[in-house]
C-alpha cells in the first residue's frame, strides 16, 4: 500500500528520510478468494494467483504473499511454498511472504539472499507492539494465545504431545532466540545509558581539571610575584643597610641612630614573620619549656624540617633551632621531640633517655643577648652560656647587655673578673656594638 501511495504522489505515514522503491507492477495475493460459483477452494484461489504472478512478474515487479501454501496439507503446502519462493528468488524478483510454517523459517535461515523478519507480539497482553524485527524468525504463539484465551491446559498439553520432536525443538530454539534478543536489547539500552553517564562524567572531570589547572597557574603566578616582591624588598633593605654602614664609617654618626636603624629593620622582619604565621595554619605540639634541652632533636611542624635546639625557650616560648646551616627562631608550639639523631655538626651523642644531643660546637651561638634582664637573671644565664661556649672551644663570644644605666654591664663585668677560664673581656669597638656589647676571650 505504501509503495502504491508513493508512486501515486501521495505522502506516506512514515518517518522522515524513509525511502521507497519504484516498481512496474505490484502483485499481491492477500485474503481468501474462495468461490463456490467458480469451484475455487481457498488453496485453489491462492494457487490461481500464484500461477498468474509467475507468468507476469519480472525483475521490476514486487510480489506479496499472505500465508503462502496455506489451505492444503501443511507438509505439501510448505514444500510448494519453498519451491515458489526459490523460483522467484532465482529470477531476481523481490518477494515478501508471510507464513507460520517452520520449514519456511528454516529455508530463510539457510538460504543466502533470503531474510527472516517478524512483528513483535506481547503474549502477556495478547497485543502487537508494532515493532518490525529483521533477521529474527517469528514464533507461532498458538499455545500461549490459546491458554490466555481460556483453553484448558490438558488440551494444550495433549496438543504439545502431538507435535513432532523436531518441530518442538525448533520452537524451543525460537523461544530461546526471542528471550536472548530481549535480554540483549535491555543490556544494549543499559550500556547506552552507562555510556552517556560516563561521557557526562568525563566532560565534568575535564571541566574540573581545567578549573584546577587555572587555579594552580594563578596560585603559582601569585606566589612568583610575591616572591619577587619579597626579594626586591629584601634587596632594597640590604642595599640601604650597606649604605647606612658606609655612612656610619665615614661620618660622625651616633650609635643611637644606628641602633634605631637596626631596630626598625628588626620590627619590619617581625611584622613579616607575624604575617606568615597568620597565613599558614599551624599544627601545634604539646611541649613545655622544661621538656626542651640544648641539643634535643626536634621537628619543626610548619616547615617539616628536623633540627636541634640551640637555645632555651624565652618567656614568650620562642627559641632558636639549628636546621643544617640554617638557624631559625620558632615557637615551642611548632616543635615536637623526635627520637633520632639529626646531623647538623661534626659529632653526635645519645643520652640515656634516647634523645639525641649534638656536640656543643655544632649548636652553640657566638653571641648571647641579655637585654631587659636583671643582674641576677643575666649572670645565671651567662654562667651556663660561658660554660657551653668554653667546652665548645670557641675563642671568644659577644655578650649583649646594652647601655642603659650601666648597672647590667657593671654586674656582668664583676662576674667575668671571677671566672678562671676567661682570659680577657672588653667593650666592643665602634661599629661592633660599642658600650652595649662586651667581648669575652677564653683562655687556651
Amino acid at each position: 500500500l505504501l509503495t502504491l501511495m508513493g508512486q501515486s504522489g501521495l505522502h506516506i505515514p512514515a518517518l522522515d528520510r524513509s525511502s521507497l522503491s519504484v516498481f512496474d507492477e505490484v502483485y499481491a495475493d492477500i485474503g481468501d478468494e474462495q468461490s463456490i460459483e467458480q469451484s475455487l477452494s481457498t488453496f485453489s484461489s491462492h494457487m490461481t494467483n500464484v500461477v498468474s504472478f509467475l507468468d507476469k512478474a519480472d525483475r521490476n515487479s514486487l510480489v506479496l504473499f499472505d500465508e503462502l501454501g496455506a489451505g492444503t496439507d501443511p507438509t505439501e503446502g510448505a514444500a510448494l511454498a519453498i519451491a515458489i519462493l526459490s523460483t522467484l528468488h532465482e529470477r531476481g524478483i523481490r518477494t515478501m511472504a508471510t507464513t507460520h510454517y517452520s520449514e519456511l523459517k528454516i529455508y530463510a535461515l539457510s538460504t543466502p539472499g533470503v531474510e527472516n523478519a517478524c512483528c513483535e507480539f506481547d503474549v502477556e497482553t495478547l497485543s502487537p507492539t508494532y515493532r518490525l524485527l529483521v533477521g529474527v524468525p517469528g514464533k507461532s504463539n498458538a499455545f500461549a494465545i490459546s491458554s490466555k484465551l481460556g483453553l484448558p491446559d490438558y488440551i494444550i498439553n495433549k496438543a504439545k504431545d502431538e507435535i513432532s520432536e523436531q518441530d518442538e525443538s525448533f520452537e524451543d530454539v525460537l523461544t530461546t532466540l526471542e528471550q536472548n534478543r530481549i535480554t540483549l536489547e535491555r543490556e544494549k539500552e543499559e550500556l547506552a545509558r552507562t555510556r552517556a553517564e560516563v561521557e557526562s562524567l568525563k566532560q565534568s572531570l575535564a571541566k574540573n581539571q581545567e578549573q584546577i589547572d587555572a587555579r594552580k597557574e594563578k596560585m603559582i603566578s601569585n606566589a612568583t610575584e610575591e616572591a619577587q616582591r619579597i626579594l626586591r624588598e629584601a634587596k632594597e633593605y640590604a642595599d640601604q643597610t650597606m649604605r647606612d654602614f658606609q655612612k656610619f664609617g665615614k661620618e660622625n654618626v651616633s650609635v643611637r641612630e644606628m641602633e634605631q636603624k637596626r631596630t626598625a629593620l628588626r620590627e619590619k622582619m617581625n611584622k613579616l614573620d607575624k604575617k606568615k604565621e597568620k597565613e599558614v595554619p599551624k599544627r601545634t605540639g604539646n611541649l613545655r619549656p622544661q621538656d626542651l634541652h640544648l641539643g634535643d632533636a626536634v621537628k619543626v611542624l610548619s616547615m617539616n624540617l628536623k633540627g636541634t635546639v640551640s637555645t632555651r625557650p624565652d618567656s614568650k616560648g620562642n627559641l632558636f633551632v639549628q636546621m643544617g646551616i640554617m638557624r631559625t627562631k620558632v615557637h615551642i608550639s611548632d616543635l615536637v621531640l623526635i627520637d633520632e639523631a639529626v646531623i647538623t655538626g661534626p659529632s653526635i651523642s645519645r643520652t640515656s633517655s634516647g634523645k639525641s644531643k649534638l656536640s656543643k660546637a655544632a649548636t652553640i651561638s657566638t653571641e648571647i643577648n641579655l637585654l631587659g634582664k636583671t643582674v641576677d637573671e643575666a649572670v645565671a644565664e651567662l654562667d651556663k652560656y660561658l660554660d657551653d661556649a668554653y667546652l665548645s672551644h670557641l675563642p671568644s663570644v659577644r655578650v649583649v647587655h646594652g647601655k642603659g644605666t650601666g648597672a647590667l654591664r657593671k654586674g656582668i663585668h664583676n662576674y667575668l673578673r671571677r671566672q678562671k677560664h676567661v682570659a680577657d673581656f672588653h667593650l666592643a669597638e665602634f661599629g661592633e656594638g660599642d658600650a652595649g656589647v662586651t667581648i669575652v676571650t677564653f683562655k687556651k
